[in-house]
């Protein structure tokens, strides 16, 4: 790897010194006969010889035209790219928006995403007709206030988008009608100086709307404030077993089935449209006609949403997409024949079914019931990717197994995906991603891909939620190329194995560790096991090792109690010096010990590179407070850095490590006096005293103090070297260690 790095470095150097191109990427590749690239690890150089190192991808994904800039600027530069910013602006908006609706309009909870779709979609209508923001002078005439110049608009757009049936649109414009029927928000407000209709509207344009109008991405705006109005509100989100699909979950599923522009898409479960505005966005990318993307967007989308305000919300968002919105329909989906739906030809099916409705009583209302019905809907040979709970793969219950089994007897399983445990963030679901192949059987040998993809490059951010990370573009890809068998990973990310109905269809069940152990594995276990058996023995308890009894052994507490003993302050032997390392999160690893106020391992905390300061060694550490260890003292042989939970006593006259580990024994006599809400401060450090034997003029005894330690160091060597003897490591010939 080393090799290829600094390949990669000279490489790059060259060219930012002898060609136009000023800043350069290289990568330096490594591997291995059995997983071919190993490492992938990119560097950057610029003309003046600056150069970075970053951290290594898995695929060459963000060196493309599209995402480099985006790549420069996260890993290089450190700055925000332009899709944090909207994702933080988006939140920042809902927030502001959420206030308003709740100071200014007096909003139910399933009302306020209502409101936002409804002006949204009188906004739409200004292009075709004379409707304008200005128009909203809060009129009080009746017909003419400004919730009815917005249904008019709507009306118009509902109209002219070629709705349906009458029915249809006036199921829409019922969902609507609190712009009408509300009071509050057709009077003029004294604060505003206007209707909070008019205040929102002008909001919404600003803020929302030409952004849906303008940006040509994938991102489900009113279903990302759906999801906040709730989040703010405690509404009905999570009790319904509403789980809004991130957009970038959307996108995944749509590259999983391999849609294509000539692709019929349904989701039957379709909520705010989230799938099939990412199934439209990924079409018509694909698309090379103006009247192929006039059919995707009229011909290609289905959907059922079974709550009235979603459906609402969900048609609003394809209006705005100027999809002709025919093909939605607000109806329940397990009430439909699948042979009925079948008929739509949709040769991909996308789903995020509700969530935890299902019970013994009604087993129709599992994930996998509708997982099933939608496989069941679907054209011969059609793709299916659905999102559901985790513990849904498991077959906990009777009838889930017998859907399970259903699924593979006219279905085929393809693979599973656990995805990110934030996924949901805020809402406490595992998800998994399953797909399928409908009316397909499951063949008994196929070997299904079960995938850990966990760290899927997101990750949560405060005051923000769920968000893109530096890698998440580069662990997509890498998971796309493994799922169409482009590369190979090992085991702990995807396992192929065949599959039973009674199996638990997720990574976690058919996983293996296939990477061969290297020696430094073996030496940590034989070294920790050496450690337990260590310690064992020096607290004389070679018997679970040997199957013998405890052996009495010389006791020396006859010469502790015969010795003259004096408090002593410890003050006067010992300078007191206080640790400073206040974060320990963020050191890097290095080679100096870091001390910390724990109970055990000598105070080991790790190894530490850079710290604030390093202490000399041959001291003795002191835990002034901490979780179980506060009042512990350790003699600590190297230098070292220390926590600001712990101080250094150097000693002011020279000390042996005998005379220091037999005061430090004496100093945890304090452990029981002291806890993490009694701390060791300063003033109370200065001012302990500590029982140490004294000679006959009444100071510490340093001669005592250190044979005692000799002899006692002397008699545990020697017992570990007779334990070794009597399992047979070393011979009877071997001399006792001498301590001298």
């Amino acid at each position: 790897t080393d090799y290829a790095v600094n390949g990669a470095y000279f490489y790059a150097k060259h060219i930012a010194q002898n060609s136009p191109f000023k800043k350069v990427f290289a990568i330096g590749v490594s591997g291995d006969a059995k997983h071919h690239i190993h490492k992938i690890t990119p560097v950057y150089v610029d003309d003046r010889e600056a150069y970075k190192v970053l951290e290594p991808v898995e695929s060459f994904v963000m060196f493309s035209c599209q995402n480099i800039y985006e790549y420069y600027l996260r890993n290089v530069l450190k700055e925000e790219t332009d899709i944090e910013k909207t994702s933080a602006q988006i939140l920042k908006d809902a927030a502001e928006l959420h206030e308003y609706l709740r100071t200014y309009g007096t909003l139910k909870d399933q009302d306020k995403p209502l409101v936002v779709s409804g002006i949204l979609l009188a906004l739409d209508e200004i292009e075709f007709s004379g409707f304008n923001i200005a128009s909203l002078t809060g009129d009080q005439t009746a017909g003419m206030r400004d919730g009815d110049k917005l249904m008019n608009a709507i009306k118009g757009r509902l109209t002219r988008s070629n709705i349906g049936p009458d029915a249809k649109k006036d199921k829409l414009l019922a969902e609507f009608a609190i712009l009408q029927t509300s009071f509050r928000l057709n009077e003029v407000n004294q604060t505003l100086g206007k209707t909070p209709l008019k205040y929102f509207t002008e909001f919404l344009y600003d803020r929302v709307f030409k952004n849906i109008k303008y940006q040509k991405n994938s991102e489900d705006f009113i279903g990302r404030f759906y999801g906040e109005f709730m989040s703010y509100s405690g509404g009905d989100g999570q009790t319904l077993g509403i789980v809004l699909t991130p957009a970038h979950i959307c996108d995944l599923m749509c590259d999983l089935t391999y849609v294509q522009p000539n692709d019929v898409v349904i989701d039957t479960c379709c909520g705010t449209a989230g799938f099939l505005i990412a199934a439209m966005h990924k079409m018509l990318s694909l698309a090379d006609s103006d009247q192929q993307r006039k059919d995707i967007k009229k011909k290609q989308l289905h959907g059922f949403e079974l709550q009235s305000n979603m459906f609402a919300i969900a048609c609003t968002n394809m209006i705005l997409r100027r999809d002709g919105n025919s093909n939605l329909e607000c109806c329940d989906f397990l009430g439909k024949k699948p042979e009925l739906v079948q008929l739509k030809g949709a040769t991909v099916g996308l789903m995020n079914p509700p969530y935890s409705q299902g019970t013994k009583t009604d087993p129709s209302q599992y994930e996998l019931s509708f997982v099933k019905r939608l496989l069941d809907s679907l054209t011969t040979g059609a793709r299916c990717a659905v999102i559901v709970p985790q513990s849904s793969m498991t077959g906990k219950t009777k009838d889930e197994q017998k859907l399970k089994e259903s699924i593979m007897k006219y279905h085929t399983l393809e693979g599973v995906i656990t995805c990110n445990t934030d996924t949901f963030y805020g809402v406490g679901t595992n998800p998994v991603i399953a797909v399928f192949t409908a009316h397909e059987p499951h063949p008994a040998d196929k070997n299904c891909k079960f995938i850990d993809f966990r760290d899927d490059g997101y990750e949560v951010r405060a005051h923000v939620g769920l968000v893109e990370g530096d890698s998440a573009k580069d662990k997509k890809q890498h998971l796309l190329d493994v799922w169409f068998d482009r590369t190979e990973a090992p085991s702990k990310f995807c396992v192929k194995s065949m599959a039973q109905a009674d199996d638990e269809w997720l990574h976690s069940f058919y996983y293996f560790n296939d990477e061969i152990p290297t020696e430094a594995d073996f030496e940590k276990a034989i070294g920790d096991y050496l450690s337990f058996e260590f310690s064992m023995v020096m607290q004389n308890r070679e018997y679970l090792f040997t199957g013998g009894k405890p052996d009495d052994r010389e006791k020396l507490s006859d010469e502790l109690k015969s010795h003259q003993w004096k408090p002593i302050s410890i003050s006067s032997i010992f300078k007191l010096e206080r640790g400073q390392e206040n974060n320990m999160a963020m050191l890097d690893t290095g080679d100096t010990p870091l001390v910390s106020a724990k109970n055990g391992n000598n105070g080991l905390k790790g190894f530490v590179n850079i710290p604030k300061k390093v202490f000399s060694g041959h001291c003795i550490t002191l835990n002034n407070d901490g979780d179980g260890g506060a009042g512990l003292a350790y003699f600590q042989p190297a230098n070292m850095a220390l926590d600001t939970h712990v101080t250094a006593l150097v000693p002011k006259i020279k000390m042996s490590q005998w005379v220091m580990l037999f005061i430090s024994e004496c100093l945890s006599g304090l452990h029981s006096f002291f806890s993490h809400g009694l701390s060791i401060s300063k003033t109370r450090a200065k001012n302990i005293k500590l029982m140490l034997p004294v000679t006959d003029d009444g100071q510490p005894d340093y001669d005592f103090m250190e044979e005692f330690g000799r002899k006692m160091m002397s008699q545990k060597y020697n017992q570990y070297l007779d334990f070794l003897k009597s399992v047979k490591m070393i011979g009877d010939d071997e001399n006792k260690s001498s301590t001298d």
